[in-house]
């Protein structure tokens, strides 16, 4: 008597359970859930300071996710996708409670600043320092030089002019490295 051993199959590929979340299957949205969360909640975060409203922004972003699947055309990434989704809805956030302000523009920049210094900061006390940004700062920060948005995009998702995302990044990257300076001298005991 011969035994037959059962393969299962114990993990989907992606865009099989894309198409059966499509259908409404409730098990392939969980997984995809499941699969993308933790980074979801982490984008979520670098905007919105609070871990309960970004944890809320995240869920309401899932849920436009998978309302509006149907819609994804499998043109680049789905966590691309699901990433814009929650930046829009991160944005959306902080626009209602009427957290997000841009300074004036200012027309003559010189975005080429860099940070050239060798630091031991951890990270969660590079999010403090991110967290610490004016909102228009930091949003634009993220977007540029975390998440590589471009300029026009910024400008675009925002409803702003790109002279004003340049404004943005090159004062929060300026308020950044006086942070990081003031940082470093005070942890060398240098003041």
């Amino acid at each position: 008597m011969k035994s037959f051993l059962k393969v299962i199959k114990l993990h989907k590929s992606e865009s099989e359970l894309i198409l059966r979340a499509t259908k409404q299957n409730r098990e392939a949205q969980r997984k995809l859930f499941d699969m993308h969360a933790p980074t979801m909640l982490s984008i979520c975060r670098f905007y919105i300071k609070d871990i309960q409203h970004a944890e809320e922004v995240m869920l309401n972003g899932f849920f436009k996710v998978f309302t509006n699947l149907k819609s994804f055309r499998n043109e680049g990434s789905f966590e691309g996708w699901v990433r814009r989704i929650m930046v829009r809805e991160s944005i959306s956030y902080l626009r209602k409670q009427k957290q997000v302000e841009f300074s004036v523009e200012d027309e003559t920049l010189d975005v080429g600043l860099s940070v050239n210094m060798t630091t031991n900061i951890e990270v969660a006390e590079i999010q403090k320092l991110i967290d610490e940004l004016p909102n228009g700062y930091r949003i634009v920060f993220i977007m540029y030089a975390i998440q590589g948005y471009k300029h026009h995009e910024i400008a675009e998702e925002l409803n702003i002019s790109e002279n004003t995302s340049k404004s943005q990044l090159f004062k929060a990257r300026k308020l950044l490295q006086g942070k990081l300076k003031k940082m470093n001298s005070t942890s060398y005991g240098i003041k």
